[in-house]
This record gives structure tokens, sequence and C-alpha cells, in this order.
């Protein structure tokens, strides 16, 4: 993969784990497969999309602050480490780890999300 490339899977990556869906969402293969560990696997791009949207409209009216965000590029995959503080409008607080493992394919489209979550104590 040519720098060129691994640049823009990253970029592609960060997009999607830090919440502009509309960046990523081009780069979806049409059988990409995304699983949140402990949830059945979303397949296909309309239906990664449909979930996307509704975690943007979930995420509309809520402040997020990213206290660590961190990506690990290898030749076809990109790995992102975050922990993120969610405030809603209410002033209720969630803090959110998670880790994203993104496999790409030769075109710089992703084939596979796997997403590992889980809520701290604020």
């Amino acid at each position: 993969m040519d720098v060129m490339t691994e640049e823009s899977t990253e970029k592609i990556a960060r997009a999607f784990s830090s919440h502009r869906f509309d960046v990523a969402l081009p780069r979806l293969a049409d059988d990409v497969i995304w699983t949140v560990v402990g949830s059945d696997p979303i397949v296909g791009r309309k239906k990664v999309k449909k979930a996307v949207e509704r975690t943007a409209a979930q995420l509309a009216d809520v402040t997020t602050e990213f206290q660590r965000f961190r990506s690990v590029v290898g030749e076809d995959s990109v790995v992102v480490d975050s922990l993120a503080r969610y405030t809603d409008a209410a002033g209720d607080v969630s803090i959110v780890a998670s880790c994203d493992l993104y496999d790409f394919d030769g075109d710089g489209c992703i084939t596979e999300i796997v997403s590992y979550t889980i809520e701290l104590p604020s």
C-alpha cells in the first residue's frame, strides 16, 4: 500500500471513529461488515449507513470531547483507540472507551469494522 493510500485509510478510519460519518460513508465497500462486539453484525453499505444515521441523530444535541484519540496504521488495517466524554443537553455525562479496527481492500474501501466499546464510571 502506498503512502497516499495509507494516509487516506487513516483519515477515513479516524473520521468514522470521531462520528464524522459523511467523510467515511463513501469509502464503505458494498458488502462491508460492522460488528459492535456483543451485538449482531451489520452487513452491507445501506444497513451500515442507516445505523450511523441513527447514531448521528442520537448525538445531534450531545457535546463530544475526546480525551484520548490515537490511531495505529498497518498495511491493510487501521486501529483507532479513543476515550470520549459525551454531555447531553440536560448536562448528563457519559464516558466511553472504544477501540475500532478497520480492514481495507486494495482500493482503500472499508471491508470490515470491529468496534469494542465500554461505558466507564463518570
